[in-house]
């Protein structure tokens, strides 16, 4: 599956997919950043297994899905340091966070958008069940300092499943909490631009199982 710029899973809406899917996000920059959007009200269920994970990459990533039914879970022409051709996934509930307003307005969407606004005052509030994600060569940049993170998590309840989720080479953050009640158990970050995993608005949960692994590409020059 392509997406071809912010694609919004409405409130109301649920969005089902498969273990095994490969998702690849189109490039794009500032308001036109590719994201997938999940707005507070709506619900993503993205369960993969360990043996079929769920894959969201660039649409510069050869890999297929007969690369995943295989076993072959990794990029054939992407190193994994190569970051910002695409944004990310962004997760959106009713729990709630400490800001001067709520809801108020998730980084990395125009606040034109108003499927960006999080927050609310209901702690046990559900926006889905995620196991077995790849998030990998996100994170482009929509403006001065306002970068998307591999995996946003702004105001998500505690009734929220996430487990067994990867980052890999996320231009900005890998994980962010923007408050919320969400835990997240077994993470794997790797080659984030900034933190692994970062948290704010008085985010209430916890984080069971995380490793974060930095790579650096050394390249001998001829003289």
């Amino acid at each position: 599956y392509i997406l071809g710029g912010r694609i919004t899973v409405e409130a109301g809406a649920t969005l089902t997919i498969q273990q095994g899917v490969i998702v690849k996000g189109e490039a794009g920059t500032g308001s036109n950043s590719t994201a997938l959007l999940v707005a507070r009200d709506a619900t993503l269920n993205a369960n993969g297994t360990a043996e079929a994970p769920i894959i969201f990459t660039s649409i510069a990533d050869e890999i297929t899905p007969e690369m995943v039914e295989n076993g072959n879970f990794g990029s054939p022409n992407l190193d994994p340091d190569i970051d910002g051709l695409w944004g990310g996934v962004i997760i959106l509930g009713n729990a709630p966070i400490s800001a001067s307003t709520s809801p108020t307005q998730i980084e990395g969407i125009p606040t034109s958008d108003t499927n960006g606004l999080y927050g609310g005052d209901d702690p046990n509030d559900s926006s889905g069940t995620i196991t077995y994600i790849s998030i990998r060569h996100g994170g482009t940049n929509i403006g001065e300092g306002n970068e998307i993170n591999g995996l946003s998590l702004g105001g998500v309840g505690s009734g929220t499943v996430i487990e067994n989720v990867e980052v890999v080479a996320n231009q900005d953050d890998g994980i962010e909490w923007f408050g919320g009640t969400v835990d997240v158990t077994n993470v794997l970050i790797w080659n984030s631009g900034d933190d692994a995993l970062d948290t704010d608005q008085a985010w209430a949960g916890s984080v069971t199982n995380s490793v974060s692994v930095s790579y650096t590409h050394l390249r001998a020059h001829e003289t």
